[in-house]
């Protein structure tokens, strides 16, 4: 997994030193998740969503007329709540995200993106009732695919965000669930 990660940031430098001469733009962004546990054993588990947010920054590539690669580095407070023996449970997955977008421009200021994201955890832990413990097993990185669109005001440097991302790797060694997360965002493109 390192050699991929280690191919990844030199695939993303290799992109912004050939599109020198293209648009390069960098930004900032945050806003609201809609985070929770798919799969089998978490279906079994009744895991309902935890609402919560990111925070990140953001690069965008321009290679053509209408055609970008988007890398971010994203900041992610993810989980799952959970109701067990009548005690609320909220279990804290967040992640350090670096999803990497094929950013394709369908009209003026609207694109839709796609791409896989990598996630390394950096927070697993359960709340209930005031007490905090870890959660065991937690795998240290998330494999995701994800799906939205960017819509980008002229001019101004204002841009949103509607993002769905699926995991396909497991949170937890053998248990079948995998992060979900559907993500609203609001940014700015300084330049």
């Amino acid at each position: 997994m390192k050699k991929l990660f280690t191919m990844l940031v030199v695939a993303v430098f290799a992109f912004t030193i050939n599109a020198s001469a293209q648009e390069i733009s960098f930004g900032a962004k945050a806003g609201l998740n809609l985070a929770s546990i798919n799969g089998d054993d978490a279906d079994d588990a009744n895991f309902d969503g935890r609402t919560s947010f990111h925070v990140g920054a953001v690069v965008n590539i321009g290679i053509g007329e209408f055609f970008a690669v988007q890398p971010e580095v994203v900041y992610s407070a993810q989980g799952f709540t959970a109701e067990e023996e009548g005690v609320d449970v909220t279990g804290k997955l967040d992640y350090l995200n670096i999803p990497v977008l094929a950013d394709f421009t369908i009209a003026e200021g609207l694109s839709l993106q796609g791409g896989p994201q990598f996630g390394f955890n950096i927070t697993s832990e359960a709340e209930a009732d005031g007490e905090t413990e870890d959660i065991d097993d937690v795998e240290s990185v998330d494999v995701a695919a994800g799906i939205g669109a960017q819509y980008k005001l002229p001019a101004l440097g204002l841009f949103f965000q509607a993002r769905y991302v699926i995991g396909l790797s497991d949170v937890v060694s053998d248990f079948d669930g995998k992060n979900a997360n559907l993500s609203l965002s609001v940014g700015w493109f300084f330049n």
